[in-house]
């Protein structure tokens, strides 16, 4: 029964396994279905050649390299591109642009995607060796990606012919298993392994390869059961290429042999079922089926335990299978859940299957490595990680300090460590900082190689001498290429100073050394004075200290108080009475001359303050001027006007409107029953029947009239979510709802463009535009920023300010952002394609942006996305600084300056008296004038300041200014008093 489940079990096609295995493609099953229909047959075919002398491999029709060739060809069907027919102008395209990436990959080696598309090319041209040199180029600088190898390694399977390939190909499966744990990678490891089990040792390296496997990949709940099944299977078939054997060996050794292989299999049953795994039920029903004997309760009971297991981690597994790459934050909540736990090799399997995804995250690296450090220690699984890491993330200086201290940490020879600082230092750091941070660390450990005891030794002649490298390299390369050292308080040459004094005994190096530190603008500060007389104190004598405290008397700018007072400690303990007399002297001429200094600051400080408070009164006072003559044409322009009025009304032209009054209210309503002031019914006090023909108006009055037709439609709020606002429009747009519709008809029905005009018709730059489904307006919000007219146009979604006044339509991020460069000093007439072809040289360009004014003009800055770090990274390097048109532009990280926030103004309360209102100004805040829109003639008068038309007004008794209100009024009597001669 047992054979016959293992013959069923090799021979059978799997079939498709439902549920959450969504990782797994149909074409991947496919592919690994005809892969493993070649091998039972190889297995068979290898194991009789090895064991059965006398068996005819012709007979039945199996040849030595048959494994090796189906299998080369089930394992290049999915991947062999078709057969191209490429002309000749194509193929002298491909060349030139061949020569081109191979160009620029001259210029700039770290440019990822110029690797890839050049392979890609070499590959369709069938530039074989080529491919070979650009592909092995490409894998000593990056990782490479699971396609990238698959695709690699399946070029070199179908081309070995020999013992000697198939020992290249395996050494190109032990590079690609350690950029990065990908399971389908160990599974065609294994899968092609099986090929040469003919081979001397070829049986334990199928083996040795699929123990690495699961260790590697074993534990992965959705992937790793591909694995399982692989070595599975290997195992059965041996078990069926056993049986013919029986005639070839004794009873005795082909029962021992038999024996031996079928708990094999029994062993892989139960060790996979101890492990959570999806899709356990299966794999259970399965050994049920195949095995003769009963399961055993310590198999059964550790398969209950693993299936409790997983339910555990399938909330994280879901999480996964339902978010979209690269799933960050679900890999650290997994990550954190697998701490918990504490289970070391889950923990580095959730690691490094978040690290496929977020290879260019370094706190990624970070956290996984400093685990490693710590908890396992472990030197080549440590090491490795280190590597890894730098290799993709090769811009931060904290993974390359870390990777010297675990070398070091390891006891790996002291010329591969300094192999791997003299690569950190080309990795291109993005801050001079960097740089100082990783020349302590080399430092660092070149002062732990040293023996201090002896006088004088190869280990310290050779630290002495990276200092002054380091000192020298700070100065010229760094300091050249970001025009700062990194290092203004020198701590470098502080380290080097305390070393030689502390450990060497060299004081006369160690003065020399705070003599340059000084020189270099920190003779002003009061610390590193400070610094070097705690030197000098505890490794120098007190006459050198007394003249370092005399010196930092005469320099220290920020406090010399704090100096002055040290001077006169040390010498209150240990000087003579000239001493003292002199540090007296010194330190009262010095506080002197600084508090001089300090009132004369503070009076050019006064003098400017007053000067600024000066012009601000200046332009208050012309503003005021500005006011007043203003004030004062309207005041005879209406003086002018009432004159004319009065001649009208004396020559009987009473019974027409004036057209300036009645623009004044034409958006009155007026109550039922009432006519218009000015109006016959209003002087005979009847309403008198409508004319026949109307009286002629000015031009005034009918464009007036011609706005006032269009019904004003008040904003429904409950419609705001299917609605945007529109805005920054020109205010010349001649029909803007015309003009609008057709650009927001693109992203759905458009149900109506409102846009809104002043009392005087003019159009305000503004409107609104509903839609009739809240896709449609969250589809319009992709319009942003459009030109009309040749200024962009503003699209935000409808939200009532007041109602939430923290709501924010900008929509750019503020916060440093590694891939994105922000590139000013650009000439105005620079557009964006121009741009682009300047930028993509350095990476791919995922997106540009040039900034520009309300009105659409150009500012000269602009903000460059790149696909990754990596890429931004160098183009910092290599365009900053760069020419254009005469124009020298500036490229730095995107980090924009925080906003102030204002703050909230506190309610304001007067000694004695209620609490005042505080003042509410629009969302731009209080403007530079505010005129009061209340006619004089209802503006509510004050106890001191009213007065009637005639003389000073009087309160009734008992009446306060507080509490007098104005009688409320009616439409009718505000238009009598607008009307009043």
């Amino acid at each position: 029964m047992a054979t016959a489940a293992a013959a069923s079990a090799s021979e059978a096609e799997p079939e498709p396994k439902a549920g959450p295995e969504a990782e797994g493609e149909e074409d991947e099953a496919k592919a690994a279905r005809a892969r493993r229909k070649v091998l039972s047959r190889a297995v068979a075919a290898a194991t009789y050649k090895t064991t059965g002398p006398e068996w005819d491999q012709q007979e039945e029709g199996v040849s030595e390299s048959d494994g090796d060739e189906e299998y080369a060809m089930a394992s290049s069907a999915e991947s062999s591109p078709g057969e191209y027919e490429w002309g000749y102008d194509e193929e002298e395209k491909n060349q030139l642009e061949i020569e081109r990436l191979e160009e620029q990959l001259s210029i700039n080696v770290y440019d990822y995607n110029c690797h890839v598309d050049l392979i890609r090319l070499l590959r369709l041209e069938g530039e074989l060796t080529k491919v070979r040199m650009a592909r092995q180029k490409m894998s000593e600088i990056f990782p490479l990606t699971e396609e990238l190898w698959l695709e690699w390694l399946h070029d070199e399977i179908s081309m070995a012919m020999d013992g000697l390939d198939r020992e290249h190909v395996y050494d190109l499966f032990e590079r690609a298993v350690k950029d990065y744990i990908c399971p389908n990678i160990w599974l065609e490891y294994g899968q092609y392994s099986v090929g040469g089990i003919g081979q001397k040792g070829g049986l334990e390296k199928v083996r040795s390869v699929f123990e690495r496997a699961l260790s590697s990949v074993g534990l992965h709940m959705t992937k790793g059961l591909a694995i399982w099944e692989a070595y599975r299977e290997f195992e059965s078939a041996i078990v069926e290429a056993a049986r013919p054997m029986a005639g070839f060996l004794s009873p005795s050794d082909w029962e021992q042999t038999f024996d031996s292989q079928l708990e094999k299999v029994h062993s892989l049953f139960r060790r996979q079922l101890a492990i959570p795994l999806y899709d356990m039920e299966a794999t259970f029903a399965e050994y049920e089926e195949w095995s003769e004997d009963p399961i055993p309760e310590s198999v059964i009971q550790s398969y209950n335990k693993a299936l409790q297991q997983l339910e555990k981690y399938k909330p994280h597994e879901e999480a996964l299978l339902q978010a979209e790459a690269p799933r960050l934050a679900e890999y650290q909540a997994y990550i954190d859940f697998e701490m918990k736990i504490g289970d070391p090799a889950r923990i580095q399997l959730i690691f490094e299957r978040a690290l496929v995804e977020n290879c260019l995250v370094p706190d990624l690296w970070i956290r996984y490595s400093q685990y490693l450090d710590r908890q396992l220690k472990v030197k080549d699984l440590v090491l490795s990680v280190h590597s890894r890491a730098v290799r993709n993330c090769p811009w931060t200086v904290a993974l390359w300090s870390r990777y010297l201290l675990a070398m070091e940490r390891h006891g790996v020879e002291h010329r591969v460590i300094s192999v791997t600082f003299e690569k950190a230092l080309s990795a291109g750091f993005i801050q001079a900082t960097d740089y100082v941070e990783i020349w302590q660390a080399y430092l660092d450990y070149l002062r732990r190689r040293v023996d201090f005891k002896q006088d004088s030794s190869k280990e310290l002649e050779e630290l002495r001498s990276a200092f002054a490298r380091a000192l020298e390299y700070l100065k010229q390369e760094v300091e050249e290429r970001f025009n700062e050292s990194g290092d203004p308080s020198c701590l470098i040459m502080q380290n080097w100073a305390r070393i030689e004094a502390r450990l060497c005994n060299n004081m006369q190096k160690a003065r020399e050394l705070w003599d340059s530190i000084m020189t270099r603008g920190n003779a002003k500060f009061a610390n590193m004075w400070l610094e070097y007389y705690n030197l000098e104190r505890a490794h120098g004598d007190t006459q050198h200290c007394r003249k370092a405290l005399h010196r930092a008397v005469q320099c220290t700018s920020d406090y010399p108080e704090h100096v002055c007072e040290v001077l006169l400690t040390m010498e209150r303990t240990e000087g003579t009475l000239e001493d003292w007399d002199i540090a007296v002297q010194k330190t009262e001429t010095r506080l002197a001359r600084v508090n001089e200094q300090r009132i004369k600051a503070a009076e050019k400080e006064a003098a400017l303050a007053q000067q600024e408070e000066e012009k601000v009164e200046q332009r208050k006072r012309a503003r005021a001027e500005k006011k007043a003559l203003k004030k004062k044409k309207k005041t005879r322009g209406a003086d002018k006007h009432r004159a004319d009025e009065d001649d009208e009304k004396e020559w009987g032209d009473d019974e027409e409107e004036q057209p300036s009054k009645r623009r004044r209210v034409e958006n009155s309503v007026l109550p039922a029953g009432e006519a218009e002031p000015g109006s016959e019914a209003d002087l005979s006090g009847s309403i008198a029947p409508a004319a026949a023909e109307p009286p002629s108006e000015p031009k005034e009055v009918r464009v007036g009239a011609r706005r006032r037709d269009v019904p004003k439609v008040p904003h429904d709020s409950s419609k705001d979510g299917v609605t945007v606002f529109v805005s920054n429009l020109p205010y010349g747009l001649g029909e803007p709802a015309a003009t609008l519709r057709p650009l927001f008809e693109a992203c759905g029905d458009v149900v109506e463009v409102r846009p809104i005009f002043s009392n005087r018709g003019d159009f305000r730059g503004y409107c609104y535009v509903e839609f009739r489904e809240e896709a449609a307006a969250l589809q319009a919000l992709q319009l942003d920023r459009q030109s009309v007219e040749g200024r962009p146009m503003f699209v935000s979604p409808c939200v009532d300010k007041s109602k939430n006044p923290d709501f924010k339509v900008f929509r750019y991020s503020t916060a440093l952002e590694k891939h994105k460069l922000f590139v000013s000093g650009l000439p105005f007439s620079c557009t964006k394609e121009e741009l682009e072809e300047i930028c993509k040289a350095h990476g791919t360009v995922k997106d540009i942006r040039l900034v520009t004014n309300r009105a659409g003009k150009p500012k000269g800055l602009a903000y460059v996305e790149y696909e990754n770090e990596s890429q931004a990274s160098q183009a910092v390097l290599k365009m900053d600084g760069m020419t254009i048109r005469e124009n020298v532009i500036k490229v730095a990280i995107s980090n924009p300056p925080q906003r102030k926030v204002p703050e909230k103004p506190e309610a304001r309360k007067a000694p004695g008296s209620a609490l005042l209102p505080r003042q509410v100004y629009g969302a731009r805040g209080k403007g530079r004038t505010q005129l009061s829109l209340l006619p004089r003639a209802l503006q509510r008068p004050s106890a001191t300041t009213a007065q009637a038309e005639n003389g000073p007004a009087t309160l009734p008794a008992g009446t306060t200014p507080a509490t007098s209100e104005a009688p409320k009024m009616s439409n009718a009597d505000f238009a009598k008093l607008l009307l009043r001669k």
